[in-house]
């Protein structure tokens, strides 16, 4: 045949003829096919080589490897055959032996911990393994840690926790050849945990019951109906957080067995560990970690150029007690809310205010002298930074406070005295707070010129003159490190107090809250609010839910802290002062974000659904519009400027209709853009009405000013805005309560 000269011989088998050695020479099939083998030699010393793309039938990969055909050739034509392929073993173990000694000397000359130049961000670790294990068994033996999440098998505890917060559970056993290194779960010791169906009885159920107190909410559960990581969508949430806390009142139009939507439990009875079944006690302070480990933090970046962090131990941590065997209800775990805000107290706050007293259990509706034991009721704790974040407080500073508090018409309201135990305001300063806390007090005026950190980027305040300084410190009778800024335009960054417009934004006192939410929760306990952050429900098995807590930055693995809780000298709160510390005392939520996954302590600092607080966030990202909640954002200024086609849903639905289920509402700054445009003053009644009158003076600048005596000039309702917006309908429902002509969101009548 034609072809067959072109091509090796068949055998019988089908496979091609090998070339048979004869006298010591190759044969060949044909004359062509020797000719052809003897001459055809790549002249590149690169061959392309193509491979198949898993999972794509269109593309293939293409490779250049080295030619080692024409490599071989070359060699065995310049020094013949046996000197050629001596000569290729010796360079293949030239190349072996040189690769070798480079890996040889980096680990001689090298420390192990040294973290090599790679494309993520740098870490920013600086606990040994040890020192973390410690840190998680202090929060576990403390109670904060009431979830059957795994412990990561990076921090490497050898022996498995007891937790009193979590009750027992089955687990399966392994064989021990399978089983890892290192311990995942912990010794459940805790009460047994009883799920409620929470429901308004009959005759009063125009109004959902108040929770239980005591009553915790189960986080396991909830993230399995929330977490958008898991392809939860935030309606569906919300009407799991309606269903399973009481919310829905009147009839109900879901049928059938609802158990798996019950997060709300009680714990009942005494703990497991009354039995005489031994169990490994752990001191968290003493225990002897990485047992037989050559080196104990292996596998752990340290952060480049720092020093590991001096041993660090604690005092023994706290006893947990079940809610029904406190003596009181607010026994080592006071329900406190914190705020911070700058500048003249505006409507910002004030609805933030309004909206703690219409949705909190703070009694409001009983008698001034009755007390409930069983009961504890949250404060509100307004802390208040009365000049540019980074100036020189003044020493009548909380007299000024006061005064200013009392003349101003959005917060002269909350002096009054019934709201004297539940609402109280405080003066921030700076170097106090910071003084305050043990793991920062010492070191931190190294960071003064920094101080101002956020994300990694340092906002520098320009100081005076050093004679100025000087008589500045003369003056001043405290240790307050900082100096005003030597600026004279007003408007200058360094000299803003809050933010008045989009253009005029209030960065340093910003970055400033960003670190006074841990300074205060870290030194008072509790959880901090950002003032942008309306209340929509009882948190009280928030409470109860004893661990440490952000929530989600939206579609991102991320923290963010606008809402943040913590506990008082918590052995996490140590260890995100120390590595903040370490790392410019920056406290962004990113920050913090990745202080927490460095050390594998995000089990900690749980970080909650963000359908709990901000369900309107990844609607305005784009997300989930497919199914959106009630109601449907596709941006933040939707709550002040509620769109056209959507504006009768604020009126006809009203609080109730409002991401019904979330505990609070985050509505992203707007400082500057009031809730109500329209009626722009506190609307209180007359109890206020000294305030009322002067703000609505100044909301009505271009009509004369009434007189202090004289009666406001009656409303028209032809004057007020046809549809009104979200804002609006939220702001007069809690005015509406102030002044008693509704009752609260759980039924109840302020009581004066």
């Amino acid at each position: 045949m034609a072809t067959s000269m072109y091509l090796p011989q068949q055998r019988g088998n089908g496979l091609a003829e090998k070339p048979r050695p004869a006298n010591g020479l190759p044969t060949h099939s044909a004359a062509v096919r020797e000719k052809w083998q003897k001459h055809h030699h790549s002249g590149s010393w690169l061959v392309p080589v193509s491979l198949s793309i898993p999972g794509v039938r269109s593309r293939r990969l293409r490779l250049m490897i080295p030619n080692f055909d024409k490599l071989h050739h070359g060699t065995i034509m310049r020094f013949g055959r046996r000197r050629g392929r001596i000569l290729l073993a010796v360079g293949f173990l030239a190349t072996m032996v040189t690769i070798y000694m480079m890996l040889s000397i980096r680990d001689r000359f090298v420390p192990e911990d040294r973290p090599w130049t790679t494309y993520s961000d740098p870490s920013t670790l600086v606990f040994r393994r040890e020192d973390l294990q410690r840190i998680w068994e202090w929060e576990i033996a403390a109670g904060h840690y009431p979830s059957a999440a795994k412990i990561p098998e990076s921090i490497g505890l050898t022996t498995p926790p007891v937790n009193p917060a979590l009750p027992p559970q089955k687990m399966a056993s392994i064989p021990t050849r399978f089983r890892s290194p290192s311990f995942i779960d912990t010794i459940g010791i805790g009460a047994k945990r009883v799920y409620l169906d929470i429901q308004s009885k009959s005759p009063n159920v125009a109004y959902p019951p108040r929770p239980l107190p005591g009553s915790v909410a189960d986080m396991d559960i909830v993230a399995d109906h929330c977490d958008f990581s898991n392809d939860k969508y935030v309606r569906d949430c919300l009407e799991v957080l309606r269903l399973g806390g009481g919310l829905d009142v009147g009839p109900r139009v879901r049928r059938g067995k609802m158990d798996d939507w019950k997060y709300i439990y009680v714990e009942d009875g005494e703990f497991q560990n009354s039995s005489s079944q031994a169990l490994p006690q752990v001191n968290p302070a003493l225990a002897l970690k990485s047992k037989g480990v050559a080196d104990p933090n292996a596998g752990l970046a340290k952060k480049r150029n720092a020093e590991w962090e001096p041993h660090v131990y604690f005092p023994a941590p706290p006893k947990y007690t079940p809610h029904h065997d406190r003596p009181t209800s607010c026994d080592e775990n006071p329900h406190l809310f914190h705020m911070f805000w700058t500048g003249p107290f505006t409507d910002k706050p004030y609805l933030a205010l309004l909206s703690f007293l219409y949705t909190q259990n703070v009694g409001l509706h009983l008698d001034s002298d009755v007390e409930d034991p069983t009961v504890c009721r949250p404060k509100f704790w307004l802390w208040i930074n009365p000049g540019p974040a980074a100036s020189v407080p003044n020493p009548s500073a909380l007299r000024d406070m006061y005064d200013q508090l009392k003349s101003n018409p959005w917060a002269s309201p909350f002096l009054h005295p019934r709201f004297k135990n539940v609402i109280q305001f405080k003066l921030w300063n700076t170097t106090e707070q910071l003084d305050g806390i043990p793991e920062l007090k010492d070191e931190w005026r190294v960071l003064r010129d920094s101080l101002f950190n956020s994300g990694g980027v340092v906002e520098k305040i320009p100081q005076k003159a050093e004679d100025e300084s000087d008589s500045l410190a003369d003056d001043s009778t405290d240790t307050n490190v900082f100096t005003k800024a030597a600026v004279n335009d007003e408007d200058d960054q360094a000299n803003r107090v809050g933010s008045s417009s989009p253009s005029t934004y209030d960065r340093l006192s910003v970055i400033l809250s960003d670190m006074a939410r841990f300074v205060l929760c870290h030194r008072f306990g509790g959880i901090y609010l950002d003032a942008d952050t309306i209340l929509l429900r009882d948190w009280e098995e928030l409470w109860g839910w004893n661990g440490a807590f952000a929530y989600r930055w939206s579609r991102l693995p991320k923290y963010n802290t606008a809402v943040l809780r913590m506990h008082k000298g918590s052995a996490l709160g140590t260890f995100l002062f120390r590595t903040a510390l370490k790392n410019g005392l920056d406290f962004h939520p990113m920050t913090v974000s990745k202080y927490a996954s460095d050390a594998g302590i995000e089990g900690l600092l749980l970080r909650l659904p963000d359908a709990l607080f901000d369900s309107a966030w990844l609607n305005t990202e784009d997300f989930q519009r497919d199914r959106p909640p009630q109601p449907f954002f596709t941006e933040f200024a939707d709550l002040f400027f509620t769109p056209r086609e959507k504006s009768s849903a604020p009126q006809a639905l009203g609080f109730t209709g409002f991401f019904r289920g979330a505990y609070s509402y985050h509505f992203h700054n707007f400082w500057w853009q009031p809730f109500d445009a329209a009626r722009n003053w506190p609307d209180l009644g007359p109890r206020f009405i000294n305030g009322e009158r002067a703000a609505r003076a100044l909301a009505q600048a271009n009509q004369p000013a009434q007189s202090e005596n004289a009666e406001p000039a009656e409303d028209d309702v032809k004057d007020d805005k046809r549809d009104l917006d979200w804002s609006a309908v939220l702001k007069r429902t809690f005015e509406a309560y102030i002044r008693g002509e509704v009752p609260n969101a759980y039924g109840e009548w302020l009581k004066w």
